[in-house]
């Protein structure tokens, strides 16, 4: 166990907190999901940073980075949804909830080949990360809250992200198309 993957685990250990405090009878509980999320977000760059620094990169890490990211994006997409009950809400969490399934059972299939490495974490990956992660941020503190501007900012990250993560999921597909087409 080292810095990085307590990290990690910290950030998964924080989802089902963002979970609870988005539904506390209290005024300001979506603004402090959102510091909880925007928290747990960060730990994400951190403990990737302190890895490459540190010489600490692990095959746990490797496999539990991912995993808490999706489950972050995918829990906060959820509770979201809940609250933004229209279509131009669903359709964006759709298409970042299915290509983060997509691309883990695609990575999965490479893994199985050998050609894991044809599959791994892209700029643009990383790009589309961070956009999903500040929509969210975003959207938590400010989806119940009367102010267009705020929610309009939201919902525009939120559809950049989305776009990112078509993007992303198509140059992965590309990458591992010779492989694929090998089997």
């Amino acid at each position: 166990m080292n810095i990085p993957n307590i990290l990690t685990l910290f950030r998964i250990a924080l989802i089902p907190v963002i979970a609870v405090v988005f539904y506390l009878p209290w005024q300001h509980a979506h603004l402090a999901s959102a510091i909880i999320f925007m928290v747990a977000a960060g730990t994400d760059w951190l403990d990737g940073y302190l890895a490459r620094k540190l010489d600490q990169s692990t095959p746990l890490g490797a496999f539990l980075d991912p995993v808490a990211d999706k489950l972050m994006v995918a829990i906060a997409l959820v509770l979201l949804t809940e609250e933004q009950t229209t279509f131009w809400f669903t359709l964006p969490a759709m298409i970042i909830i299915g290509r983060e399934i997509v691309i883990s059972a695609l990575r999965e299939w490479m893994a199985e080949l050998g050609e894991r490495a044809s599959v791994a974490v892209s700029y643009i990956g990383k790009v589309k990360t961070a956009m999903q992660m500040f929509s969210i941020t975003v959207l938590l503190a400010f989806g119940s809250v009367d102010n267009d501007f705020l929610l309009g900012v939201g919902y525009c990250a939120l559809y950049l992200a989305a776009a990112l993560t078509l993007w992303s999921m198509v140059q992965y597909l590309k990458a591992a198309m010779p492989s694929l087409r090998k089997s």
